[in-house]
Formats: structure tokens, sequence, C-alpha cells
């Protein structure tokens, strides 16, 4: 057999009846009779016992005879089952594992640290028990490993300006990546008997040896693009300007003038600090 079989053995409540029966029963036929024969069925009564069982709600037994895998429990209750049966249990709850933030290479060759939180439980039974020595350990070493495969992938960021625009990042694209991770996993884990539930990146960051230099690579950047604004912007208010006041005839200006007010407007509109106004009392010549 290589795969689950679920059984429901023999009510347990009903065969505690039988071992008390026997039990008693025997005892109090060795105080009636004066017999030494009863103890046979007592001895088979204290072997009896061996064979119940307790299933909890979202908890399984395998049961193995001499080696030979039987079946599986499921459903919980009290049972019991053959004493002889080796009872593994198998607990098909959900569970959490985060993993150790691990340096990988992104796909441009960056160091990134980077975890994942996994959910996680057991579906095959057999699967979990037999196909691998440990589950639970086979599912740490899988996850490390698809994360590594993972991140060197995708990039950690886009670089635009390197000539690096990808659609998909590490950083930005947080559903994709996730489910990427989520089907690298489930793939891995299959093998197992395991389920994956949700698997997410639970950290993410620069490598401490590059990260300085990343955030001020970030921070001009961001000034770059923010500057750029302010220019398209302030070229924008300066040739209102002029129409306006070509428009309005409020004064006539000639090329040079017009170069200095536009020089002095965009330096008013583009400089980090306020302008001192300065007033001139005489002609715009002066």
């Amino acid at each position: 057999m290589k795969e689950e079989k679920i059984i429901v053995p023999a009510n347990g409540y009903f065969m505690l009846f039988v071992f008390l029966v026997l039990f008693f029963g025997s005892i109090a036929t060795i105080v009636a009779l004066k017999t030494p024969w009863p103890i046979i069925t007592i001895v088979l009564s204290l072997v009896m016992a061996f064979g119940f069982v307790m299933v909890q709600p979202n908890g399984s037994r395998v049961l193995l005879l001499f080696g030979k895998y039987v079946g599986t429990i499921k459903k919980n209750g009290f049972y019991w089952v053959n004493p002889f049966y080796t009872k593994k249990k198998i607990s098909l709850r959900a569970s959490n594992f985060d993993s150790e933030r691990l340096k990988v290479n992104d796909k441009l060759g960056n160091p990134v640290m980077i975890s994942t939180i996994l959910v996680w439980r057991v579906q095959n039974t057999y699967k979990a028990a037999f196909d691998v020595d440990n589950y639970e350990n086979f599912v740490r070493v899988q996850t490390d490993a698809a994360v590594r495969k993972l991140a060197s992938m995708y990039p950690y960021d886009n670089f635009a300006d390197e000539g690096h625009d990808e659609d998909i990042t590490l950083r930005s694209s947080v559903n994709e990546v996730s489910e990427a991770l989520e089907k690298e996993i489930d793939e891995r884990l299959s093998i197992a008997g395991i389920e994956v539930l949700e698997a997410r990146i639970g950290y993410l960051a620069y490598a401490q040896e590059i990260a300085n230099a990343m955030l001020k690579r970030q921070q001009a950047t961001a000034i770059v693009a923010a500057r750029h604004k302010i220019v398209e912007g302030a070229v924008s208010m300066v040739e209102m300007a002029i129409q306006e006041l070509n428009k309005n005839e409020i004064v006539e200006l000639d090329e040079e003038r017009k170069a200095a007010m536009v020089s002095n407007l965009m330096v008013v509109l583009c400089g980090d600090k306020e302008a001192a106004p300065v007033v001139n009392t005489g002609t715009l010549s002066h």
C-alpha cells in the first residue's frame, strides 16, 4: 500500500465495557470458585487494554502492524484497535513556520536578507509518515531552499536608470511574489503530503554591507524625481507669467529683460530656501 487509507475502528466505549466485564468478572470468578483458570482471561483483558486509542479534533493516528501500514484514523473520538498495532500520532492542525533570515543574492546579484512566514498542515498522513524521514524538518529545509530560489528570480527593486526595468520586484510586487513563493513551496512539499495554506515574505532588506549605499541611492533617486517635478512646474509657471503679462499689456519686455525675469523666477521657484525680495525703487534699467 502506497496511499493513505482512512479507517474507522471499533467503538471504544463498547470495548471498554467488554474489558471491564472480562477483568472484574474474572476476578469475581477466582474469588467465588477458588480456581486459577480465569487468570488467563485477566491477562487477555490487560492485553486488550493496550488497544484503546483517543483521537482529538484535527488529529490522527497512523496504525502499523509489525511494520505494515494498516490505515489512518482521522475522525476524532474514542476507539479500540488491535493491541499489537503501533499507533503513530500526526497532527492535522495548521502550523506556522517563521524561517530564519537568509542572505541571498537577488537577480541583479545584490545581497539581500529575506525570510518567509509559512502556514501549512499535513494533508496525507501516509506520505508524511513514510515518504520522508522527518516531515517537520523537511518543511523547514525545503522552505529555505524555495526562498533562496525565489530571491534569485527577481530583483530587489527597479533600476530603470541602469537599464534594469523589471515588471516584478521583491519589494513592490508583494502579491505576485507571494503567489510564486507559495507555488514553489507547495511543489516541494507535496512529496511529504503537506498542504501549503499561505506563504508570504516576512522580512526583506538589503544586506548590511550595501544597505547604506542603497539607501543613499534611493534618496538620490527620490531627490532627482522631486527636482524634475519642481522644474516642470517652474517652467510652466514662468511661461504662464510671461503670457499673462503680454496678454494684459502690463509691461513690454525685450528679450534681455525676459531672460532676466525667467532667471529670477526659476531661482525663486526652484530654490530650497525662501527667496528674500529686493525692492527696486528705480527704473527697470537700474
